[in-house]
């Protein structure tokens, strides 16, 4: 079975610019993986393999939710949010995987979208300069984001329902994303996950290290 995440990765912004981008419905809560569970047999869901994901940082902003920046395997990653559909589900388009140390004019542009405009004295950042630069700014958050993922598809949607630690606080998720935007709206419908609010990872990190209300 081919990887259900692959053809959205991008090392260039370049070759971001060209993906198709996904919509995508989450929730968090404490009890979200059994429920899943319990409806995802009798949808006939198409299981994938779990995986253990790479320990990640993510760099959150009080200025904005449409700015998904963090950074894995040593590549800094960032999406933004283009648009909702019409059911509400968030749509947001790869911006490009930077390797450090990161040039100036891209952490200008990455800081951009994060809402902050920071002194950059440097030509080039590597990766503990970058998150000493985070911590020197009130309006920024390092993050800690750990997961554990267990991907199915419904009907050729790709879901999954994760272990997710927040600077080691625990929590369940679940998640449906598409391009197909009414398959997508009937998966969410038959895992039972319509009518939870749609929360993405930004927002559930702001709430775990009090930023957002509870």
């Amino acid at each position: 079975m081919a990887e259900p995440y692959a053809k959205n990765q991008a090392t260039s912004a370049e070759e971001a610019a060209k993906i198709v981008p996904r919509a995508e419905f989450r929730v968090f809560g404490k009890d979200v993986i059994e429920g899943v569970k319990e409806h995802m047999w009798k949808c006939k869901a198409q299981l994938f393999k779990a995986r253990v994901m790479p320990a990640e940082t993510y760099v959150l902003s009080k200025k904005t939710d449409e700015a998904n920046v963090k950074v894995r395997d040593g590549l800094l990653d960032i999406k933004t949010e283009v648009g909702t559909t019409p059911e509400g589900y968030e749509i947001f388009q790869p911006r490009g995987k930077f390797a450090f140390p990161v040039k100036r004019a891209e952490l200008e542009v990455i800081l951009g979208h994060l809402g902050v405009k920071l002194e950059l004295g440097k030509d080039t950042y590597a990766f503990d300069e970058f998150c000493d630069l985070v911590r020197s700014a009130p309006e920024l958050a390092l993050v800690s984001v750990e997961k554990v993922r267990y991907g199915f598809s419904v009907n050729g949607v790709i879901c999954e329902y994760a272990k997710v630690w927040f600077n080691g606080a625990l929590v369940e998720s679940a998640c449906c994303e598409s391009e197909d935007y009414g398959a997508m709206s009937a998966a969410v419908e038959a895992l039972g996950l319509a009518g939870q609010p749609n929360t993405n990872y930004l927002r559930e990190g702001k709430r775990v290290i009090g930023w957002a209300k509870p």
